[in-house]
């Protein structure tokens, strides 16, 4: 059960960093661009710490299509709140309709047929 349950602490955690890494900035258009991406690196370097070990550990639990799915759908639940926390996007209803279908789209994938 842990073995099931570490991969996607470390993906969630991964995740936080990508996030900040990759749209962070945003609030600091005023920052030169060569000092913004050397601190998306910095904060990047972070985000593969956990990224790595989270597929290492997780690939003997779920195969490499699980993996990836529960990496997107991480991404997307940790993108929602930063838009709508960090960046003050309103969360519209077709993003909920469309984080519907991905949801079927991970029932599609871990079912066993």
């Amino acid at each position: 059960m842990i073995r099931a349950i570490s991969p996607i602490v470390l993906l969630l955690i991964s995740n936080i960093f990508m996030t900040f890494a990759w749209y962070g900035h945003l609030k600091f258009k005023a920052s030169p661009l060569w000092i913004v991406i050397l601190a998306s690196w910095g904060i990047a370097l972070f985000e593969y710490c956990f990224q790595v070990p989270a597929n290492r550990i997780g690939y003997g639990v779920y195969n490499a299509a699980q993996l990836k799915t529960i990496q997107e759908v991480i991404t997307l639940i940790v993108f929602s709140f930063f838009s709508v926390f960090y960046l003050k996007e309103q969360f519209k209803w077709n993003y909920l309709v469309g984080f519907c279908f991905i949801i079927l789209a991970v029932f599609f994938i871990f079912k066993k047929w």
